[in-house]
């Protein structure tokens, strides 16, 4: 799915090699005469470039492009609003797997985009922590707490658990949320998975928080989930003498526990919420890590184009462009569009067998029609019920092993703790 960018039309030119642009990503500057960006099929288009070119029909050396034959200006390029064409990701796809070919199937994957979970802790924290807000043993435990406290909503009813339970996959199991007063989502929103969170680049679906401590700030105050007010929750908070004095041992007797400590406590404690898997285990060296037919459907994986949305080590987590090939089935349901520029956060492929109904409205509940749902939307291919079966055998791999939780005993409330509101 790797193609060539390019600022002229003209044959037999060697170009240098800028960038690489991922689905989704935008290139900011401006090409000059001679250069060329590599980009992923559906990327926008730099600019100043007029023609995209597929990778197999140049050669490429190191950081430079020849291109032997004359490319007609326009080539291959889709414009907003255009149906994608079948051929033209056809086209990419093979010129992906003619580049790896030769490679390993480990290899390929990583060249793909995909990255393991690291096996080493100390990697794995080079990753995750913060080093101006460092994780410790005692923020991670207070955090836990305020996860599962249910006084931190208005009702007294809702925790963070309620909607990104650990018990199911990080989500809770239903098509739209459900919050305050039995609010259903206004948008028809589905709940994503809190696990390997920390990995992903956005937030939200339509990626408006940039981190797991932002992000946590706006559940609790939204009218239709924790209806909380700030001040409500550090009211609670501060009248619990067992919270104050675990958070001035997290944090220091001159801590100010205010709304912002308080959620990026719980952020603190979902950035240990990671699962690796034995996908991992095979990204890492073990080659026997997955079996033959799991290894048959990474290649199909890879091959029929879903790395240009699901890379990463979340396997998703990053903003890309939706119904690129052709509309949703579903598109209907809710109000929901994306961003101000139609990008919507891509769900992480991680424990996907665990985080049914799919898609941001929740309205698909088989994994193998979700796979081949997104062929048509996003590749414009059809994928068999042969292939979608195949491809979720190795996305069965992506199950991880959760981190050992225990239910916490909560500290109990004062005579001047808020009483729960239910209006």
């Amino acid at each position: 799915m790797v193609s060539v960018s390019v600022h002229s039309h003209r044959a037999w030119f060697s170009l240098c090699f800028t960038s690489f642009l991922l689905t989704g990503d935008y290139y900011e500057k401006e090409l000059n005469p001679g250069e060329a960006v590599k980009i992923m099929t559906g990327a926008p288009v730099p600019a100043s470039a007029d023609t995209v070119i597929e990778i197999e029909k140049v050669k490429a050396e190191k950081d430079t492009i020849i291109i032997e034959s004359p490319v007609k200006k326009g080539s291959n390029i889709i414009f907003k609003g255009e149906v994608m064409k079948k051929i033209t990701l056809a086209v990419c796809i093979l010129g992906a797997s003619t580049l790896f070919a030769s490679s390993s199937l480990v290899t390929k994957a990583k060249q793909s985009g995909l990255e393991a979970i690291p096996a080493s802790k100390v990697e794995l924290m080079k990753l995750i922590d913060d080093k101006k807000d460092p994780i410790t043993k005692e923020k991670v435990e207070l955090g836990k707490k305020l996860y599962f406290d249910p006084r931190l909503s208005k009702s007294g009813l809702i925790s963070c658990n309620t909607c990104h339970n650990l018990g199911l996959g990080g989500a809770d199991g239903i098509p739209a949320a459900i919050g305050h007063g039995w609010t259903a989502n206004p948008h028809h929103l589905n709940s994503p998975t809190v696990y390997n969170s920390v990995f992903f680049k956005a937030q939200f679906w339509d990626g408006r928080s940039p981190h797991l401590a932002d992000q946590a700030q706006g559940p609790v105050q939204a009218g239709p989930e924790m209806a909380a007010p700030a001040p409500l929750v550090e009211q609670r908070i501060n009248s619990i003498p067992e919270y104050v004095d675990e958070f001035k041992v997290a944090y220091g007797k001159d801590v100010k526990i205010d709304f912002a400590t308080i959620t990026k406590t719980i952020a603190t404690f979902e950035k240990t919420l990671v699962t690796p898997s034995k996908f991992d285990d095979f990204l890492n060296g073990k080659e026997k890590a997955l079996t033959a037919e799991e290894k048959k459907g990474l290649t199909l994986f890879i091959d029929k184009g879903c790395t240009s949305c699901h890379t990463g080590i979340a396997l998703g987590g990053t903003m890309q462009p939706f119904e690129v090939a052709s509309k949703y089935k579903f598109t209907n349901v809710g109000d929901f569009k994306g961003d101000e520029k139609g990008m919507v956060k891509t769900p992480t492929l991680r424990n996907i067998t665990e985080t049914a109904p799919y898609f941001h409205n929740g309205q698909i509940w088989s994994l193998n029609e979700a796979v081949k749902e997104m062929g048509s939307v996003q590749l414009g291919i059809e994928i068999s019920d042969a292939e979608a079966a195949q491809i979720v055998t190795f996305l069965k791999t992506l199950k991880g092993t959760k981190p050992a939780i225990s239910y916490p005993q909560l500290p109990e409330s004062s005579i001047e703790t808020s009483k729960p509101e239910f209006n």
